[in-house]
């Protein structure tokens, strides 16, 4: 192993919260998105998993396979794309608008919003 080497994986990793957080909410900072493991306040360090599949909200109706998508301005998942960046893939349909729905998060993005 290289003795430089910080994650064997960087599934989970701890990041500095651009926005209040509260544990088990989905979260972007800079590249990353995935779900809080703890409690942050804005300039605290956050644990962030970057893999697995959580039950969270998501506004709008889903597919399986369907793209979730988080707004950067408040970390809230939608299924619109517009002005919003990827998040990750539902693994379940959703027919209510308003509701949780498991998600497994991609873990990192490119930092372009969808339809910008």
């Amino acid at each position: 192993m290289a003795t430089n080497q910080r994650y064997s994986h960087n599934k989970h990793i701890a990041l500095t919260a651009t926005k209040a957080v509260e544990s088990g909410a989905p979260v972007k900072i800079g590249q990353y998105v995935g779900v809080a493991q703890t409690k942050a306040a804005i300039g605290e360090k956050v644990t962030i998993w970057l893999n697995g599949s959580y039950d969270v909200p998501v506004t709008g109706v889903t597919t399986e396979g369907a793209i979730v998508y988080i707004k950067a301005s408040d970390n809230s998942l939608s299924v619109t794309a517009a002005g919003s960046f990827p998040f990750g893939v539902a693994n379940a349909a959703k027919t209510a608008t308003l509701g949780p729905v498991e998600v497994a998060p991609f873990g990192k993005i490119t930092d372009t919003a969808a339809g910008a």
